[in-house]
């Protein structure tokens, strides 16, 4: 039997199954102690985040009162480290076709759907269709298919995004940063990838549990759960050094998941010196020829609320990202405790942004049924409304401040005088560029109201040199 070595190769030694079940067994007789629970919270509010033991005994918190503790204190830990500050993103599909088994995925091998990827002309109009509603940031998304979607078409397509030029004919409105999840690869591809420019490298575990992870990747290259858990290893041996993590939830049980993930956070950690960048936290929906009964471990909203907010205490200096898999209310609810970044007007098929008919004309069926389906205006405006920032802000990888140098921003309180400034610049910008009457009247009296927060009063000075400039036509002022 192998043990826990948090700096190890493989797989099962740093995400090591007897351990997770130790922890989450000690993790339910701690709950009982109060004081304990207590202390946790303390620990948490100090910045100083949570161990994977003292995370799983928090999720057992079943008391009311303790619970709005938790949750208060996730939001505090947010808005101290982040501010009020929510970025925003848009995935973009290339390519639905896929070798893969995944049974929870609409566009496993043997779904009967249309395949299809974008040619460079139909690029092209998806990306001029996200700059026309205000996008910055794209998160590239496709199956995996060496031979119909190979990485040289991958690369070709970044290449292409950044050098589409915007109808408006202002570089401001541009694609500034390129995310990419993709499926696990080689050091020399990952080197290819991050030659290329790509921001983030997301890929998402799915199930840490292995003997579900198998179970429900039964063919193809994903069902080797080794190659698979060990992919942003690789990513970050070939210097991308802005990884995202994440688990489907639903597969599994969630307090495994969650320990499981908190482990894999501190091998990173523990062998590179920085964790991931962020953590995507989606629920299993319904999809072409997938159905939420199949599967016993669904999340509750209430054990998700609970998710959320104990991951923020666990990982203070880490990104949380929410997608549109969450219904309105509720993810207005959920970015409460604790989320850093949120999706708005996205289409999860191939092809949907151009043309809302596109993907019908084509037959095709989107990855999995969005639950907001507001526009990106409509998220920015309701973000607004609940006192948030929304930023179009990619500042940090324009300028270099990734990895390791975004963690020392973050952790010396710098943030609120970097991304807060820039935040509320790229709000600006946004409104100036893209808002209607309406929304540009809350966006100026938000920023009226936030600019005065701002700690450093050089930086406050010059924010508000910089919005008067944007004014009279000037644009993509940064920190």
């Amino acid at each position: 039997m192998s043990e826990y070595q948090i700096k190890s190769e493989l797989a099962e030694e740093f995400i090591h199954h007897e351990t997770i079940e130790e922890t989450m067994a000690k993790a339910k007789m701690l709950s009982e102690d109060k004081g304990y629970i207590q202390s946790l919270l303390e620990k948490a509010m100090q910045f100083h985040g949570l161990t994977p033991l003292e995370a799983c005994t928090l999720t057992h918190v079943k008391d009311t009162a303790v619970l709005d503790t938790i949750f208060s204190a996730a939001k505090k830990v947010k808005e101290h480290i982040y501010g009020k500050r929510i970025v925003m993103f848009a995935p973009l599909y290339l390519s639905n076709y896929c070798v893969n088994g995944c049974t929870y995925c609409a566009y496993h091998q043997s779904s009967c759907i249309v395949r299809k990827k974008l040619n460079k002309e139909e690029l092209i109009r998806e990306v001029e269709a996200l700059e026309a509603m205000g996008h910055k940031r794209l998160a590239l998304e496709t199956g995996e298919d060496p031979v119909n979607c190979p990485l040289e078409y991958v690369l070709d397509c970044i290449k292409t995004i950044y050098e589409v030029k915007p109808k408006s004919g202002r570089m401001s409105d541009a694609i500034r940063r390129v995310n990419v999840n993709i499926a696990a690869t080689t050091v020399e591809d990952y080197k290819r990838l991050k030659a290329a420019g790509i921001g983030t490298y997301i890929l998402f575990q799915e199930t840490y549990h292995k003997p579900t992870y198998e179970r429900l990747h039964p063919t193809g290259p994903k069902h080797n759960y080794q190659w698979h858990t060990t992919a942003h290893d690789r990513a970050m041996q070939a210097g991308i050094d802005d990884v995202g993590i994440g688990v489907l939830f639903g597969l599994y049980d969630w307090r495994y998941e969650m320990t499981a993930m908190l482990m894999y956070v501190n091998h990173l950690e523990a062998v590179f010196g920085v964790g991931p960048h962020t953590i995507s936290v989606p629920r299993i929906r319904e999809a072409a020829n997938v159905n939420q009964s199949d599967f016993p471990y669904l999340m509750s909203d209430d054990d998700f609320k609970k998710l959320v907010a104990i991951l923020r205490l666990s990982v203070p200096y880490t990104g949380m990202i929410l997608s549109t898999r969450e219904a309105p209310e509720f993810r207005d609810e959920v970015i409460n405790l604790g989320i850093s970044q949120v999706s708005g007007g996205s289409c999860t098929g191939v092809g949907g942004y151009a043309s809302e008919n596109r993907m019908r004309e084509d037959g095709q069926k989107p990855q999995f049924e969005v639950s907001d389906h507001r526009t990106a205006q409509e998220v920015l405006q309701s973000l607004m409304d609940h006192g948030y920032i929304p930023s179009f802000c990619t500042a940090c990888y324009r300028e270099g401040r990734t990895g390791d140098r975004f963690m020392r921003l973050a952790k010396t309180g710098q943030i609120g005088n970097v991304c807060q400034a820039n935040a509320l610049l790229t709000l600006n910008e946004y409104a100036l560029d893209y808002g209607d009457e309406a929304f540009k009247r809350s966006a100026k009296r938000l920023i009226s109201e936030q600019v005065e927060t701002i700690p450093n009063k050089t930086v406050q000075s010059k924010v508000k040199e910089y919005l008067e400039e944007m004014n009279h036509g000037k644009c993509d002022f940064r920190f």
